[in-house]
């Protein structure tokens, strides 16, 4: 039986890359998720629908087939990937800034989500009474917008963060699955359980990450409420 109360530099590593390639995708996405709540709540432009329906599309695509369209963009021999590595020698296959990319693709409707309810529940009146008072566009956002919608934005942060911890067909589709590099939690599980004797540390890793995304979703409500009693929201 593994001791539960110790982890292998192994499971250490995979955890430590797990936590960061998640906080860099939560990073990415933020002002794109806020950007793309607003342009769905608050503006009405062509084809607003389709981006509507763009934007959701990793919730209901397999994650393969994300990993491969960004394998196709952002290959090495794609056009974009081939383009990044020769002007900025950046290469995103096989490294864990690929894999930060390919979380953020599958957390970002995730983040719009919870940061659209947030933004459809802001109350529009007080924009326009501090517009009326001489704000700006967006010091009125900064001031009156964002502290209102803030639960919203925190809880999809979190949600986003706990989703990243736990990604991994479009990673390995799109970076594999490299020790030390892009070898995340469910990835570090997936090796064990390819290897006859790998069921105890396969164990191991799936209640780690168990216990990592039932924190994620409980820190995401606790601070959502708590934020909705602080600005005076019902909870």
């Amino acid at each position: 039986m593994p001791n539960w109360l110790s982890l292998t530099a192994t499971e250490i590593q995979a955890l430590q890359l797990s936590v960061s390639i998640a906080l860099r995708s939560v990073v990415f996405n933020l002002p794109i998720g806020i950007g793309i709540a607003w342009l769905l709540t608050r503006r009405r432009f062509p084809g607003r629908l389709f981006f509507d329906a763009i934007v959701h599309l990793p919730l209901v695509l397999p994650p393969v087939v994300i990993g491969y369209v960004l394998l196709m963009l952002l290959g090495i021999r794609s056009p974009i990937g081939a383009w990044l590595f020769d002007h900025f020698n950046i290469r995103l296959v096989f490294t864990s800034t690929g894999a930060a990319v390919a979380t953020a693709v599958m957390s970002l409707p995730l983040m719009v989500r919870s940061i659209r309810i947030a933004l459809e529940g802001v109350d529009r009146g007080l924009e326009q009474a501090a517009r009326t008072l001489g704000a700006s566009a967006m010091n009125c956002f900064c001031t009156v917008t964002l502290p209102l919608m803030l639960p919203g934005v925190l809880a999809g942060i979190v949600t986003a963060f706990s989703a990243g911890l736990g990604e991994f067909g479009a990673v390995i589709t799109f970076v594999g699955n490299v020790p030390g590099e892009t070898q995340t939690l469910p990835l570090a599980l997936y090796s064990a359980l390819q290897s006859p004797s790998g069921s105890s540390t396969a164990a191991h890793l799936a209640t780690l990450s168990c216990l990592l995304g039932l924190t994620g979703l409980v820190l995401a409500e606790v601070l959502a409420r708590s934020l909705r009693r602080h600005f005076g929201h019902t909870v």
